[in-house]
């Protein structure tokens, strides 16, 4: 969108959020919002009414607001619900993203117990490796794509093995976390969806019952051993369950990697300074998940009862979606928020969110970071872009910001 689109429209469609074009300008339209319209209206098709947070105070109030629900079902009553909008909505929707408490609490529990401190220190070896044996195969090409060869395999490969999932699948779980990412309601894309998430319940039944005859010391053998007892996971949670950490386990640390290298070679300042003070990485790492946010957007919070804020009513079933991005660039909160500084004091940035829902993997993300950007610096000491800066294109994804390749070379 031109700054002229931008003054014209008064609301804006999940098809433009979702968009390139969107994508490319975000970060000054955000700007415009932080400063003129903090609350502006979505129109989000079956989803109904919205409204697009931008400030950063904003955020950490509705982030922790009980106002906001994330289960549907806690805010429509048998009549107001809206018919699935896919076949396969209610098996994939049954997790603790979507979930309030006590249900969310529950859920979490299940599977805090893997994402501990001393759990995911005990990852640290074998991340190391995993690192290691994918620049083995691109080093003496002088070149990959950061995105397909390293980003995204390193994170889908740790998560699979604590999961206990065929390595050999991981490239359709990249097709079908891109389905349930995609939040379009165009008619020929939801019949494409539908269809890929048809494909993975299929493939996560055949999983389940593979475990069910063969347990493991895995965390799906550990889901289905509770759903068996009844009380504590029903079938479709654990369907949910398996889907999320799937999808959320790399998903957000593709980004991370990507974007952080991204800026990196964008700031060759900052790039000589890590490579000078490799103590500095735990920062850069924060401050990369400022600067370009992994996810952009957060999924739907469903307004269960009206609110006031900034003199707009918040009527019931109004859908509040909050930009992190927008919110880790709030001037107000990060002096020179534009500028991408390593050296950044008190980074309160909300990359991984706020409250209840905040990120379960953040820690497993921010060590996945830490080798993968430590490693690729040591080995690859003249890394730069293939090809000028204004190529790299980012996905046009509602969610997520992603960049669709990283050609580097090195």
């Amino acid at each position: 969108m031109s700054s002229k689109e931008k003054k014209s429209v008064t609301i804006l469609t999940e098809s433009q959020l979702s968009s390139r074009a969107f994508k490319d300008e975000a970060y000054e339209f955000y700007k415009e919002l932080r400063k003129s319209q903090a609350l502006y209206p979505l129109s989000l098709g079956a989803l109904g009414k919205g409204w697009l947070i931008s400030r950063y105070d904003d955020a950490i109030h509705l982030l922790k607001n009980e106002k906001l629900k994330k289960n549907y079902e806690n805010v429509f009553t048998a009549k107001e619900k809206r018919p699935a909008l896919l076949k396969n909505e209610e098996t994939l929707t049954k997790h603790m993203l979507n979930s309030d408490p006590p249900d969310h609490n529950r859920l979490r529990t299940l599977v805090q117990k893997a994402f501990t401190h001393r759990m995911i220190l005990q990852l640290e070896d074998k991340i190391q490796h995993i690192a290691d044996s994918l620049l083995d195969k691109v080093q003496p090409n002088k070149f990959m794509n950061l995105v397909d060869d390293y980003a995204f395999p390193l994170p889908i490969i740790v998560i699979s093995e604590m999961l206990g999932i065929p390595l050999e699948d991981r490239q359709k779980f990249r097709v079908w976390s891109q389905a349930i990412i995609d939040f379009s309601d165009a008619p020929e894309r939801l019949q494409e969806n539908d269809h890929l998430l048809g494909e993975f319940v299929e493939y996560l039944e055949s999983l389940v019952r593979k475990k069910r005859r063969e347990p493991a010391g895995d965390l799906i053998s550990a889901l289905i051993q509770a759903e068996s007892e009844g009380t504590q996971l029903s079938t479709e949670e654990l369907y949910s369950m398996i889907m999320l950490l799937i999808v959320a386990g790399h998903e957000t640390t593709v980004n991370l990697i990507t974007n952080m290298t991204y800026a990196l070679m964008c700031h060759h300042d900052q790039l000589e300074k890590l490579r000078q003070q490799p103590d500095l990485m735990n920062s850069a790492i924060e401050e990369a998940l400022r600067f370009h946010s992994p996810v952009e957007l957060t999924t739907i919070r469903w307004t269960a009862e009206p609110f006031i804020l900034h003199g707009q009513e918040i009527k019931r079933k109004d859908v509040i979606i909050i930009s992190l991005a927008s919110a880790n660039r709030d001037e107000k909160i990060f002096p020179n928020a534009d500028i991408f500084d390593i050296e950044k004091k008190n980074n309160r940035h909300i990359a991984f969110g706020h409250g209840n829902h905040f990120c379960l993997g953040a820690q497993l993300a921010r060590l996945e970071a830490k080798i993968a950007i430590s490693t690729l610096l040591r080995r690859c000491p003249n890394i730069q872009l293939k090809g000028e800066k204004k190529q790299m294109k980012w996905k046009g994804n509602f969610l997520m910001r992603a960049l669709e390749e990283l050609p580097i070379s090195f």
